[in-house]
């Protein structure tokens, strides 16, 4: 089967072509600045990569044209839009009604749309790209994969909070999770590196890129993951909080004169590792600034590892073990220096880390040392070939 993998933002839409079979990744690209001028890149496997401008007054358009490229006789990957079986969706916020992933019809949409207020940056531009897609190949099945189902697994201690309970029943207001495709992709991953049954290990998975998140996967289940209600909670990220005093938001509304919407626009896009380096939220920026003896830079590297040891640490007491850690996402699979610092303060666990294999980034490697209690490990994360997966299994 042919999955054509689509992820839709609010002004862009990444898409994989992947063989099931093969497992094979036959074209890919994303297009951005969707409602503005329009940018489509788009790339087969072996040759160069297509670069255009091209008009993409909305999504539909969008979609049309990454059609019209996967079909070019040119520079697409195959001859006609009837070798696409299926098309397999992100979709950010299932809430609670998604345990797994789903085949779209009505009913979902209706449900997912009813989760756009948990995830109103997220869920809206996913519609649209469902919708799009929908309207284009009304005969091609679709599927959703949520971010939030990994985590249902989560006990109720485990995803509520110290709220009037009310809120809970009226609202849903309760821990969720994210990066739920990623983390499973890689526990799986890693229990086979273990050379164990997954449902017999114990694994924390640090999903660490600009967005951050970490899980503790028990036999396979999350128990336990840092993202909340929204992405916002956790650890600090490139440009998130992470984890705050609540009463922080209404001192600064009060000191700053700003609205809560204009706090929580500091918290979401202006905080974290930016806030913290003054410089920029790419952690190759914040090596750099190391480099030339910048002492903010330090702050928000140290920072953002204390906080990654700190979880992992209490990840092992939710699981009562561990057998594995892993590092996953853009900066956990590509700076040596986050996955060294963190790691420093788990030598309480016996964890030893080989500082020469650390320094080898975007490579499946072992990175500890052969006398390290806990086995450490560096797996790059494949949302889309899991996006298929999933597609393929319920199609």
């Amino acid at each position: 089967m042919k999955i054509l993998v689509i992820n839709c933002g609010s002004s862009s839409l990444k898409y994989q072509l992947i063989d099931s079979e093969t497992e094979q990744v036959l074209a890919k690209g994303i297009c951005e600045r969707i409602k503005l001028d329009g940018v489509l890149e788009h790339q087969i496997p072996g040759k160069e990569k297509i670069k255009k401008e091209l008009p993409m007054p909305d999504h539909n358009a969008a979609v049309r044209i990454v059609l019209d490229y996967l079909t070019d006789s040119s520079f697409g990957a195959i001859r006609s839009l009837h070798e696409i079986d299926a098309i397999g969706h992100r979709v950010v916020h299932g809430g609670e009604k998604f345990a797994s992933s789903a085949v779209i019809n009505e009913e979902v949409i209706e449900a997912i749309a009813a989760c756009n207020d948990l995830a109103p940056l997220h869920n809206p531009a996913n519609l649209i790209g469902i919708r799009a897609c929908k309207d284009l190949m009304p005969n091609v099945p679709q599927v959703a994969v949520f971010d939030t189902a990994f985590h249902q697994t989560m006990p109720p201690y485990a995803y509520m909070y110290g709220l009037p309970y009310e809120y809970y029943e009226k609202y849903k207001v309760r821990r969720y999770g994210f990066h739920g495709t990623s983390h499973s992709f890689v526990s799986k991953r890693t229990a086979e590196l273990l050379g164990m049954d997954i449902e017999n290990t114990k694994i924390i998975v640090c999903h660490l890129g600009g967005g951050a998140s970490i899980c503790a996967v028990d036999g396979g289940k999350s128990v336990d993951t840092t993202m909340g209600l929204t992405p916002l909670e956790g650890i600090t990220m490139g440009t998130r909080s992470g984890n705050i005093d609540p009463a922080i938001l209404d001192f600064l509304c009060d000191k700053e004169d700003k609205s809560l919407k204009e706090i929580m626009e500091v918290l979401n896009k202006k905080s974290g590792v930016l806030g913290l380096s003054g410089r920029s939220s790419d952690f190759r920026d914040i090596n750099k600034g190391i480099a030339e003896g910048s002492k903010r830079c330090e702050i928000a590297m140290q920072t953002f590892c204390y906080q990654a040891s700190k979880f992992i640490g209490g990840y092992v007491a939710a699981m009562n073990g561990v057998d594995a850690v892993v590092f996953t996402a853009g900066v956990g699979e590509n700076d040596p220096l986050v996955r060294k610092l963190t790691c420093e303060r788990l030598a309480y666990l016996g964890i030893e880390i080989d500082d020469e294999v650390n320094k080898l980034r975007g490579e499946e490697v072992k990175i500890s040392t052969e006398a390290s209690k806990v086995p450490v490990y560096v797996v790059p994360t494949n949302e889309e070939l899991a996006i298929a997966r999933e597609t393929v299994a319920l199609i």
